[in-house]
């Protein structure tokens, strides 16, 4: 049973630690705005 417990303990911990970057990543991290232009051919369109 110590072993389970602490196998969970640390599964717990882990993704613990996993939300706490992606929330932090969300939170503080503001990505700077960029224009993207794709071209699309002819051929094929609409069909």
């Amino acid at each position: 049973m110590p072993t389970l417990f602490r196998l969970i303990t640390t599964l717990t911990i882990v993704a613990g630690l996993g939300y706490a970057a992606v929330y932090a990543l969300g939170t503080f991290y503001e990505p700077t705005p960029r224009d993207i232009t794709i071209r699309v051919q002819k051929e094929g369109f609409g069909r």
